[in-house]
């Protein structure tokens, strides 16, 4: 996730201090791969930010995925890397779906540990899960996403505003989840996948 800038703790910058600020509000996850079994849609996800750049200024990126068949069920773009961000993702994915009982899964980034955020998923019913520090490998397959986005698209595009980049990210998005076929889900795309085990 890109670097925050402009942020100040406030309760200190103290190791003791994050420590107390991240237990209040969260759970850390010592293993989300085995902790959390995923047989169905909506019960084991995922979130991350990531930047984009239109070669003068950084747009930021939100994405919820679900795990099951690595569908990109919300994202969010914004001027803004805040805790806004990650609220808007949220309610997004929330006005689609039935979120009761699932876990989302993310790194101790502030946003994911702010109380705002918390509570959020609290008053959802959705189990928030956070990876241990220095552990990257339970958001592989987001980080994977955001590699396959700019290597087949944003940097095939060369956006030049912050329109271009919603419009390139809302296209890719469609492909990803409609035609992109992945050997994982048995050379299926995501929706296609879940469809046909729904059928």
């Amino acid at each position: 996730m890109a670097p925050h800038e402009g942020f100040k703790n406030p309760i200190g910058h103290s190791k003791e201090a994050k420590n107390i600020q991240l237990h209040a509000f969260c759970r850390v996850s010592k293993s989300f791969k085995t902790q959390v079994s995923c047989n169905r849609p909506q019960q084991k996800m995922v979130t991350d930010i990531t930047y984009i750049s239109d070669g003068s200024k950084f747009y930021y990126l939100s994405v919820i995925q679900d795990l099951f068949n690595n569908e990109i069920v919300a994202w969010q773009l914004s001027e803004r890397n805040d805790v806004e961000l990650v609220l808007d993702t949220v309610e997004r994915w929330t006005r689609k779906r039935d979120v009761a009982e699932a876990v989302l899964h993310s790194d101790q980034g502030f946003q994911y540990t702010s109380q705002a955020y918390n509570t959020r998923l609290e008053a959802f019913g959705v189990k928030g899960s956070h990876s241990r520090k220095a552990t990257c490998l339970d958001n592989a397959c987001i980080e994977s996403f955001f590699s396959h986005l700019k290597t087949e698209k944003l940097y095939l595009k060369q956006c030049k505003s912050g329109t271009d980049i919603h419009q390139a990210v809302e296209d890719y998005i469609y492909f990803y989840n409609y035609q992109r076929f992945q050997t994982k889900l048995k050379k299926r795309a995501p929706i296609e996948y879940r469809c046909a085990l729904a059928a």
